[in-house]
């Protein structure tokens, strides 16, 4: 029976607090709109016979209905000598692929980071009041800055617009 080594975080270099996830304010006709389309493709999906396609958008009413009751928790961010730490996540510099800073104030502060790994998704990361320019600072030594990336992500774009 093997013991687990502790992951060594590292020496915190850059610290801030952020909400898990945007709670957007949606309107009574934002529900209806949703809730109308959500029953026109569940009965597409019962009438062409696509159970799994009908078990997926009950799936996604419930999801969306949970996160709608709970609330965001503040989570805080360090970026640390070993990596960086989002709330309770710990992703090592060795699994980062790139980072970049998508900054277009006041609607737009985001840190991204693309991972090497195919199973992890890019991340985008509130920035908040934090100054980009010290986050660049301190991400350097450490991964590569993608300038490429100047823009948001097509997931983050649809769900600032459609307050998913």
């Amino acid at each position: 029976m093997s013991e687990e080594q502790p992951i060594s975080f590292g020496k915190s270099l850059l610290t801030w607090e952020t909400l898990e996830f945007t709670k957007h304010e949606r309107s009574f006709v934002w529900y209806i709109i949703s809730g109308a389309v959500g029953i026109a493709l569940l009965i597409y999906a019962i009438l062409t016979a696509s159970f799994p396609f009908a078990v997926i958008i009950l799936m996604t009413g419930i999801i969306m209905l949970m996160s709608e009751l709970r609330n965001p928790e503040q989570i805080e961010i360090h970026i640390t000598t070993n990596g960086v730490l989002v709330g309770r996540h710990f992703y090592a510099y060795k699994e980062i692929k790139d980072f970049s800073i998508v900054y277009e104030p006041p609607k737009i502060k985001l840190l991204y980071l693309d991972f090497s790994s195919r199973w992890l998704p890019l991340n985008s990361i509130p920035l908040n009041e934090v100054d980009p320019n010290e986050i660049r600072e301190v991400l350097r030594p450490f991964v590569i800055e993608n300038l490429e990336r100047d823009q948001e992500s097509l997931t983050d774009v649809l769900a600032r617009m459609y307050k998913l």
